[in-house]
């Protein structure tokens, strides 16, 4: 009897991708690689640049984060900007252990920006160097801190959309969670993309997706240790660390919530969805068939690749309302 596993099928336009990388030889995720990857991937003022030709502008303010350390915000607003928006409180992704709050920030213009949202990016300590609880705990403070100011900031503190991918998706169902439950700030609805919500590696998809390359259970369990010691896969470990241990999922905003069919955190995803419908919450789950981790980043030209894109476009415009007519929307 083989030893096999079985693994669902890449999408043949995302299996190029996965050639190509297969091509360069393995890769394995080394604590001497994380530096590297911690760096944004233009300077800022590019990236400035970036967002000037698009109406926006962007400015850096420093709140107290967890215990009271100091933590940086980036807020990006249109130029020209009249009364108060909603506001997109976004968390980048990277394993917990690397990223950048300023990375990709230009991508929020396609879904969310068109709708004359105030972006707002965190800038929360990364593991090993901090582990759990300071990255979640800074997600929240900094939550808290923008719907105190919501005034200053010109945000309606009543539609707040809080955003991640991969990691930062989960801290995000992390730091909604933390706001239900302290009784915090009340959001409108988060957005979970291919969230890491689940420290215990024991799902099928982790075991189907070893040894892909990207994103799979070596990496995972790499960016679990790094986040919670010894602690990951004990019964020490907090719901807000690892959203899938929680047992209650009632009273959570509106979600969107997706990953792909052939990648590691489909199951943990799935079930994550389906207990938010358990338990009376409005989710929209998509699973992508045949897409691997962070497909939409990587390959964003793909058909599969537009198609989620373009469902949490339509996901954001019934949540947001049409897009303002002065947003440009049919760029």
């Amino acid at each position: 009897m083989s030893d096999a596993v079985n693994r669902p099928p890449f999408d043949p336009e995302l299996a190029t991708f996965l050639a190509a990388l297969e091509a360069r030889g393995p890769f394995t995720l080394t604590a001497d690689m994380v530096p590297h990857m911690r760096q944004l991937d233009v300077t800022e003022e590019v990236l400035d640049e970036r967002l000037r030709s698009r109406g926006y502008e962007r400015r850096t303010v420093t709140v107290p984060g967890y215990r009271g350390d100091s933590i940086q915000l980036a807020v990006i607003q249109r130029t020209q900007r009249t009364g108060k928006t909603a506001a997109v409180y976004g968390i980048h992704g990277g394993g917990m252990m690397f990223g950048h709050y300023l990375s990709n920030l230009d991508s929020y213009d396609d879904w969310l920006l068109v709708h004359d949202v105030t972006l707002i990016s965190v800038d929360y300590r990364l593991a090993p160097e901090y582990p759990d609880p300071y990255p979640v705990e800074d997600c929240y403070a900094g939550l808290v801190w923008i719907t105190e100011h919501s005034e200053e900031l010109g945000i309606d503190p009543e539609r707040i959309v809080i955003a991640g991918q991969s990691a930062g998706a989960g801290l995000a169902a992390g730091t909604t969670l933390l706001a239900r439950d302290r009784r915090g700030p009340a959001l409108m609805a988060q957005i979970l993309v291919s969230p890491m919500l689940d420290d215990r590696d024991s799902t099928v998809s982790t075991t189907q997706i070893d040894g892909v390359g990207i994103a799979d259970r070596q990496m995972t369990r790499f960016g679990w240790d790094a986040y919670l010691g010894q602690r990951r896969a004990t019964d020490d470990v907090s719901v807000y660390a690892a959203p899938a241990r929680a047992s209650d999922l009632s009273a959570l905003p509106c979600t969107y919530i997706d990953c792909g069919s052939a990648e590691v955190f489909r199951d943990e995803t799935v079930a994550y969805a389906s207990r938010m419908w358990a338990d009376g919450v409005d989710a929209e789950l998509h699973v992508w068939p045949g897409a691997f981790h962070g497909f939409t980043s990587m390959m964003p030209q793909a058909a599969i690749s537009r198609s989620a894109i373009g469902a949490l476009a339509d996901w954001t415009r019934r949540l947001l309302g049409a897009p303002s007519p002065a947003s440009g929307s049919d760029r």
